[in-house]
């Protein structure tokens, strides 16, 4: 339905018609006008964050595919 034809047909109301659409009108726009707000996160490095390098002294993640190896083959050995 195109804005001409919506005016047009509040136009062919009763007057006291015509009030309670504008009413409507008002009601929706106060429950409906919470401004919506945008929040850009803020970008983080990271590099900058905690976890990265936790692990950095331990020998025995020096190399991760031959520690997962190592784990999985415990873990199936247990199972």
């Amino acid at each position: 339905m195109e804005h001409t034809d919506i005016l047009k047909e509040i136009d062919s109301l009763p007057m006291e018609s015509q009030r309670q659409v504008y009413d409507f009108i008002a009601f929706l726009k106060t429950r409906y006008n919470a401004p919506v707000t945008v929040r850009k996160n803020k970008r983080i490095r990271l590099a900058d964050e905690p976890f990265i390098g936790m692990w950095q002294g331990r020998e025995d993640m020096q190399d991760s595919s031959v520690w997962v190896r190592n784990l999985r083959s415990r873990e199936w050995r247990n199972s």
